[in-house]
């Protein structure tokens, strides 16, 4: 399985809770719409030192996760972000569970 999380950051004239009413309910069925997502977890950061959320999403591998970015859906999900944030870190990992349920 392929993992990308992403640290987001509001726009400035946004409030935490503004950033995490889009998020939450407008950029996440978007998100689920994603072709080849096994998985997604957005995460709001409630004492981060300037991250407002991290979303977490999970495809095959990272040829899938490119290719979902460049349908129609991936680019309007990715502009979608870009319109409501002041940053966007995207950082493509290898997860290691050290502890399982």
């Amino acid at each position: 399985m392929f993992k990308a999380m992403i640290l987001l950051t509001r726009r400035a004239d946004m409030t935490h809770e503004q950033f995490a009413q889009w998020w939450l309910h407008e950029h996440a069925p978007m998100a689920r719409r994603l072709p080849g997502v096994r998985e997604i977890r957005f995460n709001e950061v409630t004492d981060g030192e300037g991250i407002d959320g991290v979303a977490e999403l999970w495809f095959d591998d990272q040829a899938s996760f490119e290719a979902a970015y460049s349908t129609e859906i991936g680019s309007s999900v990715a502009q979608d972000s870009l319109d409501h944030v002041a940053s966007r870190v995207r950082l493509l990992v290898d997860e290691n569970q050290i502890l399982s349920p």
